[in-house]
């Protein structure tokens, strides 16, 4: 059973500025891991990590450090989620995620699909 669907688009050379005008916010975006990205890759990171938001009903209190977009190779991302998230999807009965993740021509999108057992 579907619990929630978000999608998310990211201009990436905005994104980008924002990120050199601003160093602290890949800090607070993102988890160690994800940090050492290339910008294309964090953009839509954070496409990702805005369509969890939506699909999970976009509570606030939500800490951008508890969803982290893993590669898996030849397979499609895995969504971790931890803290804030991970009780927000509990609360709804969330089991798993399914992340669709690109970026191409300027542009970062991500659609997630939020689903219960």
């Amino acid at each position: 059973m579907i619990v929630g669907v978000g999608i998310d688009v990211v201009d990436v050379a905005r994104f980008v500025d924002t990120l050199h005008r601003v160093p602290a916010l890949r800090e607070r975006l993102f988890t160690p891991d994800e940090r050492e990205m290339p910008e294309t890759s964090l953009a839509a990171r954070f496409a990702a990590k805005e369509a969890i938001a939506k699909a999970l009903g976009a509570p606030p209190g939500m800490s951008w450090q508890d969803a982290t977009v893993r590669r898996v190779a030849g397979a499609q991302p895995v969504v971790e989620v931890t803290g804030t998230v991970a009780a927000r999807a509990d609360e709804l009965g969330v089991a798993r995620f399914h992340l669709s993740i690109s970026h191409d021509a300027g542009i970062a999108s991500a659609v997630v699909v939020a689903e219960r057992d």
